[in-house]
């Protein structure tokens, strides 16, 4: 019987799917922390086009690496952020954090 190493090796949509999942209420990462957690790292602008293209991960929990919020998305985003406890001043998150997985 072959067995495939591959085949327990999630693809990126799952994984960076799994990242988001985890994330907790107040957390906050990059686009590139994502990645680099999903084990696909430098893959920051494909999780900012998987975000766009599903529905149901906590998006506002993602920002740029310095910490700037979504593009035209900033007053729900810096509402959803807030209600979590996060300080956001001028379209910017003051402290990312993550909780222990």
């Amino acid at each position: 019987m072959h067995i495939d190493p591959l085949a327990s090796v999630p693809t990126f949509a799952e994984a960076v799917g799994e990242v988001l999942a985890s994330l907790k209420a107040g957390d906050v990462l990059s686009y590139g922390e994502v990645a680099q957690e999903a084990g696909y790292p430098r893959s920051a602008r494909a999780v900012g086009r998987f975000l766009q293209q599903n529905d149901g991960y906590p998006w506002w929990r993602i920002v740029t690496a310095q910490g700037r919020l979504a593009p035209g998305h900033e007053t729900r985003q810096t509402k959803l952020l807030r209600d979590e406890g996060v300080h956001v001043t001028n379209g910017y998150v003051t402290a990312m954090k993550r909780t222990a997985r």
